[in-house]
């Protein structure tokens, strides 16, 4: 049973997956600081953020309407990679790695909300 956001896996993987995009981001052109750097950055830690402050909800419906904002700033993020690599801020392999990370996330956030779904639902 999970007693708290730390007993997540996907939280746990979330708050790992924003240290590697802040050092990716570190490498942009300054001149993005205020501009792609801050929201890619933005996104990112909305997603564990997100995972922690539904989990500490009472109500599982409420639980699972922050998943679904998480699973919101990772299509957000998503994008926002996409972009970076159209502009030549990330190499090809950068956003295979990326992308395959997030992604990871995203099943495991879909997979949770399921979970909480049949559980609300008694199925």
């Amino acid at each position: 049973m999970v007693r708290t956001h730390r007993d997540l896996e996907v939280w746990r993987k979330a708050i790992d997956f924003v240290t590697v995009i802040y050092g990716t981001t570190g490498l942009f052109p300054k001149s993005e600081i205020y501009g792609l750097t801050s929201q890619i950055r933005r996104s990112v830690v909305s997603i564990p953020s997100n995972i922690a402050e539904g989990a500490t909800r009472k109500n599982k419906t409420e639980f699972k309407q922050f998943l679904y904002i998480a699973l919101s700033s990772a299509a957000e993020l998503e994008t926002q990679l996409t972009i970076s690599e159209n502009l030549g801020y990330l190499q090809e392999n950068e956003i295979i790695s990326l992308t395959d990370e997030l992604n990871t996330i995203s099943r495991m956030i879909q997979g949770l909300i399921k979970s909480i779904s049949r559980s609300v639902t008694g199925d």
